[in-house]
């Protein structure tokens, strides 16, 4: 269990660096709920009030992908329904607070994830800044 990252996993990276090279930046592992610090959102916007978490196949199970354990399963299946009883309360009590909560898997594609936030984050109908790349 040490192995098992909590944040910095390759979908979270992946997904990380497409939205950073559009130009968007963020909070990573953060704790948009100020009433539970325990709970970390993978990349959060704070000045929009965007939340994104990218769960795990296995850890959060994902409808398509998770098996469960066959050995140690007395373990096991309390521990994921506990898991995923968990993200919904997390999602429940941050939209309440005015946070939009963006949720996906990891073996969605990262460039469509990434896009998905980018219009979330970068609303159409709201002025963008204007291109400082040519500034000194």
């Amino acid at each position: 269990m040490l192995a098992n990252r909590r944040k910095d996993t390759s979908p979270e990276l992946a997904v990380r660096r497409r939205i950073h090279a559009a130009g968007l930046r963020y909070r990573v592992d953060f704790p948009a709920d100020a009433a539970d610090r325990r709970r970390r959102a993978d990349i959060v916007f704070t000045r929009v009030k965007v939340v994104v978490f990218i769960d795990g196949c296995f850890w959060h199970g994902c409808p398509q992908h998770f098996i469960a354990p066959k050995s140690n399963a007395d373990y096991w299946g309390p521990k994921i329904a506990r898991n995923i009883e968990r993200d919904r309360t997390s999602t429940a009590r941050l939209s309440d607070a005015g946070w939009r909560v963006l949720r996906f898997w990891e073996h969605e594609d990262p460039e469509d994830v990434a896009t998905r936030i980018i219009d979330a984050v970068r609303p159409r109908n709201r002025i963008l800044p204007p291109d400082v790349s040519h500034r000194r």
